[in-house]
């Protein structure tokens, strides 16, 4: 990927990255309602609740584009450090949406299994568009988790690349009805509608639970990525003249990074030059670690990397 300067692969990397929310966005959008309207058409609660699975895609989606204004805000006064993280707060609320519309599926295919062990339980046929809007959502997701695929290896995106794995796996979860719905219609065992639907909300709920404690961690400025650490500290003993580095801290603002560490030189060292390896040091992180928003580093003169216990606790290379 070319760019003709740092500005213009920004510019041209966010302009991509925008592109595939909007693909996303359409995609699944196009998608959920297919499969809603089918799944309450034809009385499939196994149609519909992959049809809600597909429109909590839609949701994250939207909410990540309305917020997209706010994110791109430069930091000011009262937010220092920017405005990411509208995009985490805001996704919190989609798992919440996500976990009740979970629920909502366990709900109601829950009263039809009730009813089926009780012998109350209503035979209703497997609609042939069923089969067919199943199969177009396969194709569909595989399709677009190509596209995304290939944008986030283009703009060297984590967020577009797990979206494409987030595809993938819904696409599988797909066939996994499109399975369950041919061998109901075969065997006539209509029960499998209200069963796939059962599991496919408990899937839902999973999903919800698991976007929260990622953004629960994320907001709460943990991170569990210790090759990301690694990577921090193999960029800083590349410059000369760097020793010792400790107290390094990690924290996710939405899709960027905010660092701060502690680095030792020779006590004999000019300021000035030791503000040079503090540039070379941010330098050679920033070309290490993409999207970082911005890095803190802190000199000290050499054997003097003891800190009072009252300091706030840092990674050092042992603790990984």
């Amino acid at each position: 990927m070319n760019f003709n300067s740092p500005l213009q692969k920004k510019t041209n990397r966010e302009d991509l990255i925008k592109l595939a929310g909007w693909i996303a966005l359409v995609g699944n959008l196009l998608l959920a309602i297919s499969k809603l309207i089918v799944g309450l058409t034809a009385n499939s609660l196994a149609v519909l609740s992959d049809g809600i699975d597909s429109a909590t895609d839609v949701a994250v989606a939207c909410i990540t584009v309305a917020i997209s204004r706010i994110i791109a805000t430069p930091s000011d006064k009262e937010h220092p450090w920017g405005h990411g993280r509208a995009e985490s707060t805001a996704t919190m609320v989609v798992a919440f949406i996500i976990f009740y519309a979970g629920m909502e599926l366990v709900t109601s295919s829950g009263k039809e299994i009730i009813a089926l062990l009780k012998g109350s339980f209503e035979n209703k046929n497997i609609e042939p568009i069923t089969l067919i809007i199943t199969f177009v959502s396969i194709i569909g997701k595989l399709f677009l988790s190509l596209i995304q695929y290939k944008l986030g290896k283009k703009t060297e995106s984590p967020m577009v690349l797990a979206n494409a794995k987030n595809m993938v796996a819904d696409s599988v979860v797909s066939t996994t009805v499109l399975i369950g719905l041919s061998f109901a219609n075969i065997f006539q065992a209509f029960w499998l509608d209200s069963a796939i639907a059962f599991a496919m909300g408990l899937w839902v709920i999973k999903n919800a639970i698991e976007i929260f404690l990622q953004m629960n961690l994320e907001l709460m400025d943990g991170t569990q990525d210790k090759e990301l650490y690694q990577t921090l500290f193999n960029a800083i003993k590349s410059v000369p003249g760097v020793s010792n580095p400790h107290r390094a801290r990690i924290r996710k603002i939405a899709s960027r990074w905010d660092i701060d560490l502690d680095i030792e030189v020779d006590a004999t060292m000019t300021v000035h030059d030791a503000h040079e390896i503090a540039e070379k040091v941010e330098l050679a992180v920033r070309k290490a670690i993409p999207d970082v928003y911005d890095i803190m580093v802190h000199i000290e003169p050499a054997g003097h990397g003891d800190h009072h216990p009252t300091e706030e606790f840092g990674l050092s290379e042992s603790d990984i």
